[in-house]
């Protein structure tokens, strides 16, 4: 399908969705949200796609933020609808791995967007920040939660509070990022990742991915009991026996996600 304000390309299981706004620097606005959420739920339904890369039109930036002009109208009563937040939830919540790969700056809703990946991986140049308080607002897509338990509370509201940009070195030391990579780097760093991921089982990347969501969420007792079910769920699973056949038949694996 093609999208006004996306690109949106697959290839070998991955999909590589690119923010493709560059006359504002990738600013995203109400439409945009909209075909995002369009977006996930054409990844979601697919089999084709097993993984999900994330980056912005250009090397200036990944997304440099909400539009101007789409926060200028907005209004207390239009906000409620929670546009933003509502995509970048399921985004989260997409049941594929996510990474982003930060190709410049990541403001607000950018860094917003990024948060919501399951890893993210940034070019050497990239910033990141969340500036919405000098404009009067707040994260208002997931920042003031998801940040805080990524990077810590403490470093969180001092970005916050602040505005400040953080590096995408000091991303790295905080825990922001896992990888910083030159600019030219990246897609090819993001392809590669994802492909070492393809290459394990489709399944226990899913509960997996739901386990660990979880222990952001809830006490350990119950995070824990998750992770038994969804242990003991996979020792049924076609690929747990592809996966042991595999390992003592010295062989590739080829899991097939059931």
């Amino acid at each position: 399908m093609d999208y006004q304000n996306f690109i949106l390309e697959v290839k070998q299981n991955v999909a590589y969705l690119q923010v493709n706004r560059p006359q504002v620097h990738n600013a995203m606005n109400a439409d945009c949200w909209r075909e995002l959420i369009e977006i996930i739920k054409e990844v979601d339904s697919s089999p084709e796609i097993r993984a999900l890369v994330i980056s912005g039109s250009g090397s200036k930036a990944f997304v440099s933020g909400a539009d101007i002009n789409f926060l200028k109208d907005r209004t207390s009563v239009s906000a409620m609808e929670g546009l933003a937040q509502s995509a970048l939830d399921q985004l989260s919540k997409l049941g594929k791995p996510t990474i982003a790969a930060v190709n410049g700056l990541a403001l607000g809703a950018g860094c917003e967007l990024a948060l919501a990946c399951d890893i993210r991986i940034a070019a050497e140049h990239a910033k990141f920040g969340l500036p919405e308080t000098g404009l009067g607002i707040l994260p208002g897509a997931g920042g003031t939660q998801r940040l805080a338990r990524i990077v810590g509370q403490g470093r969180a509201v001092q970005m916050i509070f602040t505005g400040c940009m953080v590096s995408a070195q000091d991303a790295l030391m905080w825990g922001l990022v896992t990888l910083v990579v030159p600019g030219d780097d990246l897609l090819p760093a993001a392809a590669d990742l994802a492909a070492r991921i393809l290459q394990k089982a489709p399944l226990a990347i899913r509960l997996a991915k739901k386990a660990i969501t979880a222990s952001t969420n809830t006490d350990m007792e119950t995070g824990l009991l998750l992770e038994l079910l969804s242990y003991s769920a996979l020792m049924s699973s076609k690929d747990k026996e592809e996966g042991v056949n595999a390992f003592l038949e010295k062989r590739v694996p080829q899991f097939t996600g059931e």
